[in-house]
């Protein structure tokens, strides 16, 4: 079971997914917003598992088809590989096209992180996605991490034997470093994305001799060229509180932090009021200036800029540009670009709340790659 390569029945019909380390199912909101169906979802995390349904429900998003697994990946290696292996089949003789998609927690490769690489427990779950993906056999699949895996020398290592095992098993592969900017986010984050698709399935069989996809239309949705935005005048640092005025293109001003928080009326969002409250420490924000983002903590947003990367673990603090506070989950949501409708449940704790926030796909970039996929899919996929 598990093994055979169908082809799709309908130049229509859309490929079905199974959502590997979920978290609070921010890339997989993408995917479904493309059109792609999300029928099972795997996520460790309690809490960021309860969000994902809360939110589902608040949307009005139906249930996935093979429902919540709240399990360590490994287990689908070991007591539940034919529970698995049993609903990629039965969603093949559907006629649909079947996708893993997923981002194992990547601490471990960050530089910024633990950089334990793959000894790391995270970085063990790397190889684990790997070893389900080569063990099942879906039709195709996302591998996204960040950039040290693909970046870093020791890490890069790890990540082409990955790739090597992917193609032993008979994939064909692409992989590029997108920054979300490309796709509209308001926040500089790169990330490594690797495609892979089993290579029967591709009619002509567009790849060099090394497993590697030739004509992966990597950049068909993009939005800005990130070396055009980043060359942009932007304004630098202002003191606190200061009305400023922009002096920005239509275009930029569509990827600043004001924009979004605008976009998303984040001042009455469900999540408005979740924000650490500071016991100590109002006069270090007052001092620090608007768009200060230089230091590891304490960086200050530009409503007038896009944002760095969303992460708020190991002590790392973005204050609001222009309040006395850090900013909110609702702001935070915002610039990971997800829909105004998007809410967290208020009985989470705000460490989960910012965590899972931090974890996530932003939306853009996970819809422009489903949008990617998807053109890739309808242009070199075999059909009856």
């Amino acid at each position: 079971m598990g093994k055979q390569i169908p082809q799709l029945k309908a130049k229509h019909q859309m490929p079905v997914l199974f959502s590997f380390f979920s978290g609070s199912g921010f890339l997989d909101l993408g995917f479904e917003n493309e059109g792609f169906e999300v029928a099972f979802v795997n996520e460790i995390s309690p809490a960021f598992l309860e969000a994902y349904k809360y939110s589902r429900t608040r949307m009005g998003l139906p249930t996935p088809k093979y429902g919540y697994y709240n399990l360590d990946i490994n287990a689908f290696l070991n007591g539940r590989k034919k529970e698995l292996l049993q609903l990629v089949d039965t969603t093949r003789n559907t006629g649909s096209l079947v996708g893993f998609i997923g981002g194992p927690p990547c601490p471990d490769f960050s530089v910024a992180g633990k950089n334990k690489g793959a000894r790391g427990v995270n970085g063990k779950l790397s190889l684990a996605y790997v070893n389900i993906i080569t063990g099942v056999l879906p039709d195709f699949f996302l591998f996204e991490n960040v950039k040290g895996l693909w970046s870093t020398v020791k890490h890069r290592i790890y990540f082409e034997k990955l790739k090597l095992k992917l193609h032993k098993a008979g994939y064909v592969t692409s992989e590029r470093l997108c920054n979300a900017l490309e796709f509209g986010v308001p926040q500089d984050r790169e990330r490594v994305l690797l495609f892979g698709i089993r290579n029967e399935l591709l009619v002509p069989k567009d790849h060099t001799g090394f497993g590697e996809i030739t004509n992966f239309p990597w950049q068909k949705f993009t939005k800005y060229d990130v070396s055009e935005v980043k060359k942009n005048n932007w304004m630098n640092t202002n003191d606190f509180g200061k009305n400023i005025t922009p002096s920005l293109a239509d275009a930029m001003k569509q990827i600043t932090v004001q924009y979004w928080f605008d976009k998303n009326d984040v001042e009455h969002h469900p999540n408005a009021k979740s924000h650490f409250q500071p016991r100590k420490g109002i006069i270090k924000m007052q001092t620090v200036r608007e768009g200060d983002v230089s230091r590891k903590s304490y960086k200050r947003l530009h409503r007038y800029r896009y944002s760095p990367t969303v992460a708020y673990g190991n002590n790392e603090v973005h204050l609001h540009p222009y309040k006395e506070r850090r900013i909110s989950a609702a702001e935070a949501l915002a610039i990971q670009s997800l829909p105004k409708e998007f809410e967290l449940p208020q009985s989470m704790s705000l460490s989960n709340m910012f965590k899972t926030i931090g974890n996530g796909v932003p939306f853009l970039l996970s819809n422009g790659i489903a949008k990617t996929i998807h053109a890739f899919l309808k242009d070199n996929i075999c059909k009856k």
